[in-house]
């Protein structure tokens, strides 16, 4: 069976070469081949042909199957079939400053947060990094753009899928492959900290980003079931030790949950938990699910959140909504081709 070569990051297709008794150079030709000049076949590769012909047999070009569009102004859905005939979600979100995608990286979700249509599916399987990479070559191919910014943010929890994930980050930012910047991709999670840790501990980081929703533990335990295992104390601490580790600056994801944790009291919560770590929030408005048991905050209610956040000296930004009318927002992909 072919190996699909949207899977191999740069180290794998050296050691290849390598153990074939070829240079493992060659695999940045390869990578080259595919990303930039977009190659459909190896014959295209200034190689020899004993070396196109054994790629031909060990790999295939094979991409996620698009199976329909969904298009707005400034936002696109595709839900893409899998080899396997399973299905996900991508989102791409058109930006005054380049054009951005977000990519799943399981099909279903475990981790149950109430707020999230993703979280209400049962997690089947671990997407692999040709199926993660194929997300943005999908989007690619069918909108015609250049994609300049990555939001690992889809269904499922990226560091529950933690190999497959930095392997898919490894590929995107290969100078000679996607070649996006680490500043430009931003993976999320829920606040799994062993991962956060390790993740803390790769060369060459991308972004991060913890869904928080909560400032104190009773309410977060609430809304999403992970906190039960990693409270809120722990959660933070791992995504400081990042921070320091990797010198960048924290997103924490806060979505308004209307006469749920979007009181000016639970700013203030907010502001206590955070203090002067190199943090800041980035609300998120509310966007409607299947479930009825959230409403949308009010527009007074987040800026009286908004303020409260600004005058103990926390920076926090308001997401600009997107794709809702796809049902393509933050917490409403769900990949379920039966409905």
């Amino acid at each position: 069976m072919r190996l699909n070569i949207y899977g191999m990051t740069p180290k794998k297709l050296g050691e290849y070469f390598g153990a074939g008794g070829d240079n493992p150079a060659k695999a940045a030709i390869v990578l080259d081949g595919i990303y930039r000049k977009r190659i459909g076949s190896f014959s295209e590769l200034p190689l020899s042909q004993r070396v196109t012909e054994q790629l031909s047999r060990d790999f295939s070009f094979q991409l996620p199957e698009v199976v329909q569009v969904l298009d707005s102004s400034d936002t696109a859905k595709l839900l893409l079939r899998l080899s396997d005939g399973e299905y996900v979600e991508a989102v791409l979100m058109r930006q005054s400053f380049g054009s951005c995608v977000c990519v799943s990286t399981q099909v279903g979700c475990s981790m149950g947060c109430s707020f999230c249509q993703s979280g209400r599916l049962r997690r089947r399987r671990d997407l692999s990094p040709d199926e993660i990479v194929g997300q943005v070559l999908a989007i690619e191919n069918t909108f015609g753009v250049k994609v300049t910014g990555i939001s690992v943010m889809g269904i499922g929890e990226p560091f529950d899928n933690f190999t497959n994930v930095t392997e898919f980050l490894d590929i995107v930012t290969y100078p000679k492959g996607l070649a996006l910047g680490e500043k430009h991709v931003t993976v999320s999670t829920c606040g799994l900290v062993p991962e956060i840790r390790k993740y803390a501990e790769l060369p060459h980081p991308c972004n991060l980003a913890v869904s928080l929703h909560a400032p104190n533990d009773e309410l977060r335990s609430g809304l999403m079931p992970i906190n039960r295992r990693y409270p809120l104390s722990e959660v933070l601490s791992a995504a400081e030790y990042f921070s320091v580790k990797a010198n960048r600056r924290i997103t924490l994801e806060y979505i308004m949950l209307g006469g749920v944790n979007d009181l000016p009291c639970h700013a203030q919560q907010l502001s206590d938990l955070i203090g002067d770590r190199s943090f800041y929030v980035n609300i998120i408005p509310y966007n409607p699910t299947d479930a009825d048991m959230f409403r949308k905050s009010s527009r007074d209610d987040i800026m009286r959140f908004y303020d409260v956040l600004k005058k103990n000296g926390i920076g926090v930004t308001m997401r600009r909504e997107f794709g809702s009318e796809l049902k393509a927002a933050c917490g409403q992909l769900s990949a379920d081709y039966t409905k």
